[in-house]
């Protein structure tokens, strides 16, 4: 057995802090697009950085974590409600300013919740782990945010229109990612707990 399995985790770890740092990131992003309102000022390029921060932080207590052996069960849990609460703030932020289209905050939410839900309905038949479509729907979910949040359109003149419309497609294509890696969990979920039984 390893010392990293050997030996107890601590709860207070680099991984957890950037983890917690990460959700308390989320406030201060709402407050610079609350404070901006979409006006496309300082305050909105402060919470571009804030994005970006916050998501090199999910990427950089990941690999913490895993080349130290700082896993524990409370950064299993908080790792995923950090990601949740900072994409899901993201996206009904520029839903209720009137950047991006409603239907795809709500079917985008309603995905990730309802995976969530699922993933803990069928634990006890054993563990979802995150797929390749998985990891690739989080990238280009969190690329069409970045995309959609850094104010360009209104700096770019007439390229503004070609900018809206690169940012429409990169969301569109993670939507789709985001439904068909939805319904391949369904189905490993239906399966996992086929062959449990």
């Amino acid at each position: 057995m390893s010392e990293s399995l050997s030996r107890p985790v601590p709860l207070l770890n680099i991984a957890n802090v950037l983890t917690v740092l990460r959700i308390l990131m989320v406030p201060v992003f709402i407050w610079f697009m609350l404070v901006d309102a979409g006006a496309g000022g300082l305050f909105r390029w402060l919470a571009v950085l804030v994005f970006a921060a916050a998501i090199y932080t999910d990427k950089l207590d990941g690999d913490i974590a895993r080349s130290r052996g700082l896993i524990t069960n409370f950064g299993k849990i908080a790792d995923p409600i950090a990601d949740k609460l900072l994409i899901g703030s993201a996206l009904i932020l520029l839903s209720a300013l009137g950047e991006l289209p409603w239907w795809v905050t709500v079917l985008i939410l309603v995905r990730e919740v309802g995976i969530t839900l699922l993933r803990f309905v069928v634990i006890k038949y054993g563990v979802m782990p995150a797929s390749r479509g998985g990891k690739l729907k989080t990238v280009l979910q969190t690329a069409a945010i970045f995309l959609y949040l850094m104010p360009l359109e209104q700096w770019l003149g007439p390229a503004g229109g070609i900018y809206a419309a690169v940012s429409f497609a990169v969301m569109m294509v993670a939507v789709l990612v985001t439904v068909v890696t939805g319904v391949d969990y369904v189905a490993k979920a239906w399966r996992l707990r086929a062959a449990a039984r």
